[in-house]
């Protein structure tokens, strides 16, 4: 609609046209905050989508690891599963030697238990190792779900000083600036301590 002389902007547009032309007193100190609070917003917002996607890709890997152990479990499940039912093929062939009539018998039967008793231990060897692998998981996941919400509170006090530099540029009072500036550090400590898992 400009070409009939109406043109519609936003508030952000007005600030920054009035700021080029020196309005609001010229290019002195209000113009010197707006483009502070500019540059202020435009670094802060790129950092806050960088944390954003850092927390994303932390909980991405929090459920992977999760999955994982999930699996491992099972997988130990399974493996003392089979460590019982060796346990049972054990005693049924220690019961068969005890009753067994001659010595041949006795023999046989014993041998089985050997065997059984070794098939056990590397099934338990095994089982056990499943399980301390679970565990390595599920730690990784819980290390994974803590660095998430690590960037997930940073994400939120950048958003935050996102939000007041918006109402410092509206009402132009320095106290708000300053508020923003300490949000925003604030933001960006929270995500150091995301990137070095504190």
């Amino acid at each position: 609609m400009s070409g009939h002389g109406f043109h519609v902007h936003g508030p952000h547009d007005h600030e920054l046209e009035h700021a080029q032309q020196g309005g609001h007193g010229g290019h002195g100190e209000s113009g010197g905050m707006i483009n502070q609070i500019a540059m202020f917003t435009a670094i802060i917002a790129t950092v806050g989508a960088i944390f954003g996607y850092m927390g994303g890709a932390t909980q991405a890997n929090a459920g992977l690891y999760k999955n994982n152990a999930a699996i491992k479990k099972t997988e130990a499940s399974n493996q003392w599963n089979y460590f019982q039912s060796k346990s049972t093929k054990q005693s049924l062939a220690e019961m068969s030697r005890d009753l067994a009539p001659g010595d041949a018998e006795k023999a046989k039967y014993q041998a089985k238990v050997d065997r059984y008793e070794k098939e056990k231990n590397e099934i338990k060897l095994a089982a056990e190792k499943l399980e301390a692998d679970a565990t390595a998981w599920d730690r990784q996941s819980d290390e994974q779900m803590h660095q998430h919400h690590r960037w997930a509170q940073s994400t939120t006090v950048l958003q935050v000083s996102i939000a007041m530099a918006a109402i410092a540029l509206l009402t132009r009072k320095k106290w708000l600036e300053i508020a923003m500036f300490v949000a925003g550090g604030a933001g960006v400590l929270v995500g150091a301590a995301a990137a070095l898992h504190f």
